[in-house]
């Protein structure tokens, strides 16, 4: 039977919890009526659902459309929706029409698919009295909303934040119903622990498009640099080596760099983008699940619609400033499995930074009634790498063993002679003076001395932007500047004082 139902699932108390205070809300309000569901990637969202789905069958007698806005999400949630034993009809590309006495009380709808058969006048939907959004945040869904104003309409997202700032939530759905955070599902073994790895990162050179995030162009140039790839492959050797690992990247370019440099020292290594065909990606994907120490470098495709618990260990090798992608990012290896309950992020973009640990406490609300004051308040690159506390690298420190010191405050050092009412620049000079004793304490040659210059590059880089934020100017075109200046003046400084070393 088309209709048939069964009860083959059983949710878990969290769950339970939820479904009943969605119900409770679908009774206080009018059908007609827009809510929202938030709940973590990992949660179960699409179980939640699919028992709502069920239930609503049972108890109303209505049918229920399930929208997706992907391929694999549509074939995903059917399944589900089998699982609790509510027979679907998924309407794709091969579906063309559906009659008015078609039997079924249950669909699962791709997006544009839906609406193409829906604006032809091919499909008959009636007797709809619940329409699931799944992946609510999405604003593709809202083309349909014309076609179901009586039907109830539950929106689900693991982060009621629209992906377009011009189209807030609050002004589609009247009630958010936010489900359990994340350090709960934690604390009671429904979400692996995330240890974190950062790495902090300059990021002044990646560029934001008009939808709000870094672009492609400039972060494919960033992470796609030799310098970039040496950093993440450090990262993975120290952090991640031989776990099965997943690398998030802005850019196909990027990508493609980073699966060449992993596999030329023989890492078991695939890369994956939109790109590729149906059948190239489940080849792809079967052959990362089956690897243990598989690493599979992408380009956001594995964000929603992807679900492999064995992942031990996410990258993210790109920068973002989207909230709802983060989340997305980092869920894809919060699965728990029987000898699973950690797993690692390495944070090569200052996200970490950005919106703060993954598993802290969020006020969804907040941010579903007031979207531009959050956003508004997401740091900025230059607010992040102001409280960047630089460390030179234990293999260049042990270049400069002979030195007391190698580390000079800036900061302090500024605050020290303003208020004596010195020259700022005096700081620069103290610190050229610093870097060149450094370099003629720990070399016998002057070729020797300038080559541990070279060593000092980042570190030189570092004293500059903290001088530039001491003074409140931090334009490029100055930074670089003094950069170079710094260098040419070191260099002098080298040679003066050699020769009068030799003399």
């Amino acid at each position: 039977m088309a209709n048939s139902l069964s009860n083959s699932k059983e949710l878990y108390a969290y769950q339970k919890k939820d479904l009943l205070r969605i119900f409770d809300a679908l009774d206080s309000v009018d059908e007609g009526t827009n809510l929202l569901y938030q709940l973590p990637t990992g949660g179960g969202k699409t179980v939640v659902f699919s028992e709502i789905a069920k239930r609503f069958i049972q108890e109303r007698n209505k049918k229920v459309v399930v929208l997706t806005h992907r391929i694999e999400l549509s074939a995903q949630t059917s399944k589900m929706l089998n699982d609790f034993g509510v027979t679907n009809k998924v309407i794709n590309s091969s579906v063309k029409e559906i009659e008015r006495n078609d039997p079924h009380m249950c669909y699962v709808a791709m997006v544009e698919t839906l609406n193409n058969r829906l604006n032809d006048e091919k499909i008959i939907l009636e007797n709809i009295g619940l329409v699931i959004i799944d992946e609510a945040h999405y604003n593709s869904f809202r083309k349909l909303f014309k076609y179901f104003e009586k039907p109830y309409l539950l929106g689900v997202t693991a982060t009621p934040l629209s992906s377009n700032i011009k189209l807030p939530m609050k002004d589609f759905y009247k009630k958010l119903i936010v489900g359990e955070s994340i350090q709960s599902l934690i604390d009671k073994g429904f979400l692996a622990k995330a240890v974190v790895h950062r790495y902090d990162l300059s990021l002044q050179g990646l560029k934001l498009g008009i939808n709000g995030d870094y672009t492609v162009k400039s972060s494919d140039a960033f992470y796609a640099n030799y310098g970039m790839l040496g950093k993440l492959l450090t990262a993975y050797n120290e952090n991640a080596k031989g776990s099965k690992t997943l690398i998030f990247n802005n850019g196909i370019n990027a990508s493609v760099a980073v699966y060449e440099t992993f596999k030329r020292v023989g890492l078991p290594v695939r890369h994956l983008d939109n790109k590729h065909s149906s059948k190239e990606r489940q080849e792809i994907l079967s052959w990362f699940k089956k690897t243990p120490d598989a690493i599979l470098t992408s380009v956001s495709i594995l964000t929603t619609g992807f679900d492999e618990p064995s992942v031990e260990t996410v990258i993210l090798n790109r920068a973002t400033r989207s909230l709802t992608l983060y989340f997305q990012m980092i869920g894809r290896g919060s699965r728990v499995l029987k000898n699973k309950d950690t797993f690692s992020i390495i944070d090569l973009g200052n996200n970490t930074l950005r919106f703060g640990p993954w598993s802290d406490p969020i006020d969804w609300n907040d941010i579903f009634h007031f979207p531009d004051f959050y956003l508004e308040s997401i740091k900025s690159d230059e607010e992040i790498e102001r409280n960047f506390e630089y460390e030179i690298p234990a293999e260049v420190k042990a270049k400069f063993s002979k030195s007391s010191s190698v580390t000079f405050d800036v900061k302090e050092r500024y605050k020290e002679l303003f208020a004596r009412g010195e020259r700022p620049k005096k700081v620069l000079e103290e610190s050229i003076e610093q870097h060149a004793q450094m370099c003629l304490e720990n070399s016998g040659t002057i070729t020797e001395a300038r080559q541990l210059m070279i060593l000092l590059d980042e570190d030189i880089k570092n004293r500059v932007k903290q001088y530039t934020y001491c003074i409140m100017n931090t334009t490029k075109n100055y930074r670089e500047w003094l950069e170079e200046d710094y260098v040419r003046k070191l260099r002098t400084k080298l040679v003066q004082s050699y020769a009068r070393i030799v003399s």
